[in-house]
């Protein structure tokens, strides 16, 4: 079975598209990591690779949640969100991943993502000028996000549960995303989740860094 939390790479906004968006459903809080590591097995469970992942940068924005936009291994990542599943799972569609120095014009649509505007004079930019724009305006704060990740399926849904730093600041995590929302409801029950709050990444972050 191939890793399903495989390594990122750049591709182009018309590529991203073509993509097949999953639904996710995630919480955060303390005490989730052992709830998951009790109820885990009670399904098929397949275990993957505990990953360290490198130090990511999101870009918080006061004016949405439904853009999430990050620097990861060296790429500019962007997802959106279209849509909930009656579950109330959200849907996020991937928007590409661009290679710094980012071009002016894609810099200005992951902008109007963020429901922001900045002066952009340069044909394009780098990615410590961007990081030092986005300080700089009002609207977006960036946050060095880091995440012990521990993956694993359950009949073929991908799960995992995660230790995340939001500017240091540790907080425990347990998600399942997939295409199969029946299959999703399902895991999610059995994990023990169903009753906490489904919290992405964004707001997740906001209430750490006093956004919220």
């Amino acid at each position: 079975m191939a890793d399903p939390f495989a390594k990122n790479t750049a591709t182009s906004s018309e590529d991203a598209a073509k993509i097949v968006p999953r639904a996710e459903f995630r919480v955060f809080g303390h005490g989730v990591i052992d709830l998951v590591k009790e109820k885990m097995w009670n399904g098929k469970t397949v275990l993957f690779q505990a990953r360290k992942m490198p130090a990511e940068t999101y870009f918080l924005s006061a004016q949405t949640n439904e853009a999430n936009v990050k620097v990861r291994d060296g790429l500019l990542d962007i997802k959106t969100k279209v849509g909930e599943t009656p579950e109330g799972y959200e849907i996020f569609q991937p928007r590409g991943k661009f290679q710094f120095p980012v071009k002016k014009d894609d810099l200005a649509t992951i902008l109007s993502h963020l429901k922001t505007e900045m002066t952009l004079t340069q044909d394009s930019y780098t990615i410590d000028e961007f990081i030092a724009m986005a300080r700089k305006h009002g609207d977006l704060t960036p946050v060095i996000v880091e995440k012990m990740r521990y993956g694993f399926t359950i009949d073929g849904i991908i799960c995992e549960y995660a230790k995340v730093w939001f500017n240091g600041a540790m907080v425990e995590s347990a998600c399942a995303e997939s295409e199969n929302y029946a299959g999703m409801k399902q895991v999610v029950e059995g994990l023990g989740l169903a009753a906490m709050p489904n919290t992405n990444y964004l707001r997740a972050a906001k209430r750490v860094v006093g956004m919220e």
